[in-house]
C-alpha cells in the first residue's frame, strides 16, 4: 500500500478515539478485537470464493452490512453534503452505496495477493508522466509517487512492481493492531519493501531513496496539525511530506492513480506529469488539485469515509 501519515481507511482509530482509549483501554481494546474479529469473517469468507465472485461479493458485504453498522454511511453523506450541497437526495444515496462497495472490493482486491497482482499485470500503464518515470527508472533518480485513498490505491504500486520499477511504500502502522498485524502482511504480499514510520523506517527509507527507489504516498487524510489547504473547496489539513522528500532528495514528484473499470475488477493506471519543483506549498497544492480532478470525475471512487474535513 501506498504510505499516509494514517494508513489505511478500516479500522484506523481517530484522534478523539485514541483520547477515550486512553480513558477505558479496556473496552477500546475489546471494541478493536470484535471489529477485527468481523472485518476477519468477512474477508475470510470471501477468500473462499473466486476472484471475481470474492470482490463483488466484498464489495456488496461492506456497502450493506458494514458500512451501515460502523456508521461509514453516515460519514459518507456528511461529508457529500459538506461538499456537494446542492446534490439530489438520489444521487448521494447511490454514491454512499457505490463508495462503500469500492471500499469493501479493495480491501478484497488487497488480500486476494497473487490473484489481484495477476490482474493489474494485465493492466497497461497510461498517462502522459510515464516517459519521465520510465526515464527516472533508467537513471536511478529518486521518485516520489503520490496518490489518495482513491480506486484501489495499491494497484499502481502492484503493477508498476511487476513491470520492474522499485517501488516502496511508507506506513504507519493502524490503531487497531489485530487488524494491523494481518494487513501488513496482505499488503506486503503485493509487494516489498514496506517501511514503518519512525526512526527505524526512516532510515531503510532515505537508503532506499537515494538508491534510486520509487516511495508511493497516500497524503489525503487529515493530519493533526498540518497546514490548512484547499480540497474540493474546503479548508483541509495537509501535510507536506511529499513535497519536502522531493525537494530534500531531488526526486520526482508524480501523481498516479488506478481507476476502476466500469467492470468493477480491472484499472486504468494513470501517471501523471512530475509537480515541478517550487516550495513545498505550492507542490503540495498541486498534489491537492490532482487528486481533486479524479474525484470530482469520478466521486463514486474516493474514500469519503475518512473525516478529511473534521474541525
Amino acid at each position: 500500500m501506498f504510505g499516509t501519515a494514517r494508513h489505511g481507511s478500516v479500522g484506523v482509530r481517530n484522534d478523539s478515539e485514541g483520547l477515550m482509549a486512553k480513558k477505558n483501554p479496556l473496552s477500546h481494546k475489546i471494541r478493536d478485537w470484535l471489529q477485527d474479529r468481523a472485518l476477519r469473517v468477512m474477508i475470510g469468507g470471501a477468500l473462499l470464493l473466486p476472484y471475481s465472485v470474492r470482490v463483488r461479493a466484498g464489495g456488496w458485504l461492506f456497502a450493506r452490512v458494514l458500512a451501515p453498522i460502523a456508521g461509514y454511511s453516515t460519514r459518507i453523506r456528511d461529508n457529500l453534503n459538506l461538499i456537494f450541497p446542492d446534490l439530489p437526495v438520489a444521487e448521494v444515496t447511490r454514491l454512499i452505496d457505490a463508495v462503500a462497495n469500492n471500499t469493501g472490493r479493495t480491501v478484497i482486491e488487497i488480500y486476494s495477493g497473487a490473484q489481484f497482482v495477476q490482474r493489474v499485470t494485465q493492466t497497461p500503464l497510461t498517462g502522459p508522466g510515464l516517459a519521465a518515470l520510465e526515464a527516472a527508472h533508467k537513471t536511478k533518480r529518486p521518485v516520489i509517487l503520490v496518490t489518495g485513498h482513491f480506486g484501489n490505491y495499491d494497484a499502481s504500486r502492484a503493477g508498476l512492481i511487476a513491470r520492474g520499477f522499485r517501488v516502496g511504500a511508507l506506513y504507519n502502522p493502524m490503531g487497531n493492531r489485530f487488524f494491523n498485524s494481518h494487513y501488513v502482511r496482505a499488503i506486503s504480499r503485493i509487494g516489498t519493501p514496506l517501511f514503518p514510520r519512525g526512526k527505524r523506517g526512516l532510515g531503510e527509507m532515505v537508503r532506499f531513496l537515494r538508491g534510486g527507489g520509487m516511495l508511493g504516498l497516500l497524503m489525503d487524510q487529515r493530519i493533526h496539525r498540518a497546514p490548512l489547504l484547499p480540497f474540493l473547496g474546503q479548508p483541509a489539513r495537509t501535510a507536506f511530506s511529499a513535497a519536502d522528500l522531493a525537494l530534500r532528495y531531488d526526486a520526482l514528484l508524480v501523481p498516479t492513480y488506478a481507476i476502476r473499470r466500469a467492470d468493477g475488477l480491472s484499472f486504468d493506471i494513470v501517471i501523471e506529469p512530475p509537480i515541478p519543483h517550487s516550495t513545498p506549498q505550492e507542490m503540495t497544492l498541486a498534489l491537492n488539485a490532482s487528486l481533486e480532478a479524479q474525484v470530482r470525475h469520478h466521486p463514486d471512487q474516493w474514500f469519503w469515509i475518512h473525516r478529511r474535513w473534521r474541525p
